[in-house]
């Protein structure tokens, strides 16, 4: 497999890494050193292009990798304001797109967990529920996206909570998430559920960011042989 990496810091590195252990090429690296050369990527060139840059790129990348016809698998949160936009072009060009606030396996059994619990946790009076994300002092969004994606898993199975708040709150038709920027921690996410009597917590401890970069190496191996829109629960529900 060719792949095109768009973003070489930490990350792009732990990606690389991986995927050349894995026997894949590398057929493109763009940082902000090269940015121009992203628009040399194409399918003559390379399989599948894996963007993980900064906020403030990543739509354009997108934009970019799609409409040169390149299938794309991104993990660069902070731009889904414009996520429908992406969708039209991935559909108009019958590409392939696929992103994810995160590529742990683990984290989306996560997610899978985190709903299951609110569903249950809708129907019992008396408790409240908060989050808190923590993460190395390089992260620039808050709240990450990962936390963000708990929060809408939250809101779809509890109707009394209506958005989220980068902040802890007492509004209880809110959800508020705790931001903490410390060292190196490559993740930490915990959803916690107090009453005055007792309190449930699930937590999600990431100990290597190399469990992200795998992750998105095995879903950038199948996403090769997809088309369309594509999501983490296609590719854990694949036969």
């Amino acid at each position: 497999m060719r792949i095109a990496l768009i973003g070489y810091g930490k990350m792009g590195k732990s990606i690389e890494a991986i995927g050349k252990s894995r026997g894949h090429e590398i057929s493109f690296i763009i940082d902000q050193n090269n940015q121009d050369e992203i628009n040399s990527i194409s399918p003559d060139n390379t399989d599948i292009a894996i963007e993980f840059s900064q906020p403030d790129s990543a739509y354009n990348n997108i934009i970019t990798l799609l409409t040169n016809g390149v299938k794309t698998v991104a993990g660069t949160t902070g731009w889904l304001d414009k996520y429908d936009e992406v969708v039209k072009l991935c559909n108009d060009k019958n590409g392939t797109f696929l992103y994810a606030s995160n590529f742990s396996i683990g984290v989306n059994l996560f997610f899978e967990l985190n709903e299951w619990l609110a569903k249950k946790m809708a129907q019992l009076e008396g408790f409240e529920v908060k989050m808190e994300e923590i993460h190395h002092i390089h992260k620039k969004d808050a709240p990450s996206g990962t936390a963000i994606t708990l929060a809408e898993g939250i809101m779809n199975q509890n109707s009394s909570k209506n958005d989220w708040v980068n902040e802890l709150t007492n509004d209880p038709s809110k959800i508020g998430i705790a931001s903490i920027r410390e060292g190196e921690v490559p993740g930490t996410h915990s959803v916690h559920y107090d009453s005055p009597l007792e309190s449930i917590e699930i937590k999600h401890i990431a100990h290597d960011r190399k469990v992200f970069a795998e992750g998105v190496i095995k879903v950038a191996e199948w996403a090769t042989n997809e088309t369309g829109i594509l999501s983490i629960k296609d590719f854990l529900n694949q036969d």
